[in-house]
């Protein structure tokens, strides 16, 4: 999950953006002192993420609204099954209500297709990962939703870990000379990954030293082949890990886990996972 300030930001700039200068529906039919009650329901299956930030949202619209998990993140969920009881002034939980079930939905249902896939591979020892293909401003809560599905992060940005890509390759002038400016100026704490698309390449960053490989939209029978000679060089020098990338989905993710790859990354658990419904029903009622 982001820090509390980058959390409140995120939020601030989410209640900006859809109450602007104010909630005119909400302002023109409800009274000012109006209380209510609403609760939060599944209306699909899945796992439940992203509870604080509808917590924070809110909070943050007034204080006087309190929030009760019946759930928390990475449960599993049914339709019907309340996920949380909002109570306190009916204002500004009708002007929260859509902004809080954005965040719940898009980080459900980003957590729910992880699960799912974890699931398959559970048994078999390698990480399903996300990827770099987030949306724009959501990227550390969207990772966050991975982890409540129990899958993994790869890198969070460029800055972090050295993921060198054909693009890469083409402008430094091949593998070898792309690892070893890589080596020479990344800490040596850094992570140096090298993305190849078949044998001859996989070869050359062998040779190269790269901590870990990406295998770019291999067959499952050729990944078993970089599998075989991977090990084989871990057997005489440095580790290398590899990791399967490309056209993943919940039909050829086991048989990509049983080739022995290290990772399993996954482009649409963030870019295409489907939202997971869920509805906020209020029961109102007017201070006398």
């Amino acid at each position: 999950m982001l820090n509390r300030i980058e959390l409140l930001d995120l939020v601030h700039r989410a209640l900006r953006e859809d109450i602007g200068t104010g909630d005119i529906t909400t302002e023109a039919t409800i009274p000012a002192g109006a209380t209510a009650r609403g609760v939060i329901l599944a209306r699909a299956t899945g796992v439940v993420a992203g509870l604080e930030v509808v917590r924070l949202v809110f909070s943050e619209l007034d204080r006087g609204l309190t929030v009760i998990s019946k759930k928390q993140d990475g449960e599993a969920v049914s339709p019907g099954d309340i996920i949380a009881e909002i109570s306190g002034p009916a204002r500004p939980l009708l002007m929260g209500e859509r902004v809080a079930l954005n965040f719940l939905q898009r980080l459900s249902g980003i957590a729910t297709a992880t699960h799912k896939l974890v699931e398959l591979v559970r048994g078999y020892p390698i990480k399903v990962v996300d990827t770099r293909k987030t949306t724009p401003g959501l990227r550390a809560l969207e990772k966050y939703a991975v982890r409540t599905g129990g899958g993994h992060n790869h890198r969070f940005g460029l800055y972090d870990a050295v993921l060198i890509k054909d693009n890469h390759i083409a402008v430094a002038g091949g593998i070898g000379p792309a690892v070893t400016a890589a080596r020479r100026r990344a800490p040596h704490t850094v992570t140096i990954e090298v993305e190849v698309e078949n044998l001859e390449q996989l070869e050359e960053a062998l040779t190269a030293g790269a901590d870990l490989i990406m295998l770019d939209n291999m067959d499952p029978a050729t990944m078993r082949e970089a599998v075989r000679r991977a090990r084989l060089r871990t057997m005489t020098g440095r580790p290398v890990r590899l990791e399967a990338s490309g056209g993943v989905r919940a039909e050829n993710i086991v048989a990509i886990a049983e080739t022995g790859v290290d990772l399993i990354s996954v482009g649409y658990l963030t870019h295409s996972a489907p939202s997971l419904d869920f509805s906020l029903e209020l029961d109102l009622g007017r201070n006398k």
